[in-house]
């Protein structure tokens, strides 16, 4: 089993920054792929970005592209989503997921999920 557990959210202004963690436990995350998505009120999930196992591969969605970066430590078991020039578009809960092997694009593409952190940017 892997656990995740995100940190890093928080209130913002429209063209700040935050950095949200990704911390795992249980198993070692250097074999899984990781993918972040989001979800606002009334909204549905959306994919985010990813990142395979060993971090020399990833892919963002077309909403966040030049503005978000996601990186891994696999020593440090955590993935890492750097979100920069935010807008209040942004604002959602943020949830991070892993599966072992190949990213994916898809919610249920993947096996481990965390509760998720709290992303607000206010315009």
């Amino acid at each position: 089993q892997v656990r995740l557990v995100e940190s890093g959210g928080g209130l913002v202004q429209a063209g700040g920054s935050l950095r949200l963690s990704c911390a795992a436990s249980g198993r070692a995350l250097g074999s899984y792929a990781v993918g972040w998505f989001r979800q606002a009120p009334g909204k549905e999930r959306e994919f985010v970005a990813s990142i395979d196992a060993s971090g020399q591969h990833t892919t963002l969605a077309n909403s966040i592209e030049g503005r978000f970066t996601i990186s891994r430590d696999n020593a440090e078991n955590t993935v890492t989503l750097q979100m920069n020039t935010l807008k209040p578009e942004d604002t959602a809960l943020y949830r991070c997921t892993a599966r072992f092997g190949m990213r994916s694009s898809t919610w249920t593409g993947y096996n481990y999920r965390g509760q998720g952190t709290q992303v607000t940017v206010s315009s």
